[in-house]
């Protein structure tokens, strides 16, 4: 169960939360719909829209260009919804830069070992993909105290209850 898991939890508990939609330039895994899990985009394309500044944060990972299209946020809070970005760290430091006033909330896992079996066992990378998302996680450790809140990811419940509060306090005082 990884960040993607605790968001879906959350947006049941929080349904006027809206996910926004990456970009990536990485293909599309089985059952996965662009416009709907992500736009999918050549990296042409994405450099494009990095050098027409379209994109809220973007950063690499895992061999892949991943970003927040602007215009996905700047719809949604137009309009008074409360929106949830799922990124990485790289991306995390763009949005503050951008947006100090947005809750930055690292999801941890347990432990690297518990992310390598849980990596192994989604079965959607290679072994190398999987050392790779391994020694990218391990450098995004060290950067949580970066953000306003941890929560470990270690029982579902647990880590949603926590991320629901935090966003709640949040709505609250806005």
């Amino acid at each position: 169960m990884g960040k993607g898991t605790v968001i879906a939890a959350l947006r049941e508990r929080m349904p006027e939360l809206e996910l926004s939609v990456s970009a990536t330039t990485r293909p599309p895994r089985s059952g996965e719909r662009d416009g709907v899990d992500y736009h999918f985009i050549d990296d042409d394309e994405f450099d494009r829209r990095v050098r027409a500044d379209d994109f809220l944060e973007h950063a690499t990972y895992a061999g892949h260009r991943y970003g927040t299209l602007r215009s996905e946020v700047e719809r949604r809070v137009a309009a008074g919804a409360p929106v949830v970005l799922e990124i990485e760290v790289q991306g995390a430091r763009q949005v503050h830069r951008e947006m100090p006033e947005a809750l930055l909330v690292f999801v941890a896992p347990p432990s690297l070992e518990s992310l390598r079996e849980r990596l192994k066992a989604r079965g959607t990378d290679d072994p190398a993909q999987v050392r790779d998302r391994l020694g990218t996680a391990a450098r995004e450790l060290e950067a949580q105290h970066e953000f306003d809140r941890r929560i470990v990811n270690d029982r579902l419940e647990d880590a949603v209850a926590k991320l629901e509060a935090a966003v709640r306090e949040v709505l609250r005082t806005q």
